[in-house]
Order: C-alpha cells, then sequence, then structure tokens
C-alpha cells in the first residue's frame, strides 16, 4: 500500500528554505504519483521553467513561448500532514472490520503516527 496517493496535501522536508529560494516547508496537494520513479508531482512545488516554440493555431492565436510548470520531486523528501495537527506526519496502515451489508468485511487504511487519525484519500 502506497503512504501517499494522488490528491493526498504533503508538505516538503528536504532541500533549500524558502528563505533561500528553495521549496522546503511548502505544502501542496499531490497532483500525480510516478510509481515507477518513487516520485510525486506536487502543486507549486519545484517549478521549473520550459522553452516552448512559438506556433501559432489556425485561429491565429500564438502558443508557446516560456511555460512554467511542476517537476517531479522524491518521495522521500515529502510527508504527509496530519489531517488534525496540520503539521508533517509518518504513516503507518492498520486493518479495520467494516460490515457492509451484513457482511464483515476488512480494509486496510492509512493511519497517522502524529495522532493515530485515519487518513481518507482525496481522489
Amino acid at each position: 500500500m502506497a503512504t501517499i496517493k494522488k490528491g493526498d496535501t504533503v508538505q516538503v522536508i528536504a532541500g533549500a528554505r524558502e528563505s533561500r529560494g528553495g521549496d522546503r516547508g511548502k505544502t501542496g496537494r499531490v497532483l500525480e504519483v510516478l510509481k515507477d520513479q518513487d516520485r510525486v508531482i506536487v502543486e507549486g512545488v519545484n517549478l521549473v521553467t520550459k522553452h516552448v516554440k512559438v506556433g501559432q493555431t489556425q485561429r491565429g492565436t500564438k502558443t508557446g513561448g516560456i511555460e512554467t510548470h511542476e517537476a517531479p520531486i522524491h518521495v522521500s523528501n515529502v510527508a504527509l500532514i496530519d489531517p488534525e495537527s496540520k503539521k508533517p506526519t509518518r504513516v503507518r496502515s492498520s486493518i479495520t472490520k467494516v460490515e457492509k451489508d451484513g457482511v464483515q468485511v476488512t480494509t486496510k487504511v492509512r493511519v497517522s503516527t502524529r495522532s493515530g487519525k485515519e487518513i481518507k484519500s482525496n481522489d
């Protein structure tokens, strides 16, 4: 089970501080998880500029130029935000029993180690 999923709110815990031009301490929502590379793309974090060749659409509007977008950041450099205390936390998994249609079903859920509260996905 992955500890960080799409839609989670995370905080950058490594790298240069914001005061020195880095991203440490910034929080954002996970836009995409690149599982094979162990990286995540976080909204508003690790912004890079990309030069795109200027073109023209059929209507005559210009496309391209200098664009900024988020680059992937390693999953070890971000921490999930605790839903209760709003601080970074580690995640553990727990098995809970839920009753659906009169039948007991066991499900695996993510739990914050800081507060012990269940972390729900925001997909």
